[in-house]
């Protein structure tokens, strides 16, 4: 996978409050460039039991090469004993979108503003 390829991770917590922390971390960070946070209903196997339950699930866009800082920033925030965390690649996109998401994804300063790169602004 390509260093600067746009990805989506996604993980679930138990509330939103634990939903909103972990994601204003991570874009605090500049490790994504965003999230979205919904509220979802969970049917899974834990324990030898089926579950039920209701969660909080964040999509964070981000850039391919920051995934095992995010991954390692999630578990180490999560209440859960076994997080969801996983990414998808995105293979297909509005091309300034992408590149905002790789610009503000990347903790390196790059000698742009990244609030404004990708987005069409000039400097």
């Amino acid at each position: 996978m390509v260093e600067n390829q746009a990805i989506a991770v996604v993980t679930t917590t138990e509330t939103l409050a634990e939903a909103q922390r972990i994601a204003e971390a991570l874009v605090a960070e500049k490790l994504i460039a965003c999230a979205q946070i919904k509220p979802i209903d969970s049917i899974y196997r834990w324990q030898g039991e089926v579950q039920n339950s209701s969660e909080f699930q964040i999509v964070c866009k981000t850039i391919a090469s920051n995934y095992q800082a995010i991954e390692a920033a999630i578990v180490a925030n999560h209440s859960y004993e076994l997080p969801e965390i996983y990414g998808i690649a995105l293979t297909h996109g509005y091309e300034p979108y992408l590149n905002w998401i790789a610009a503000n994804s990347n903790n390196v300063p790059s000698g742009k503003d990244a609030e404004t790169e990708g987005r069409g602004d000039r400097e």
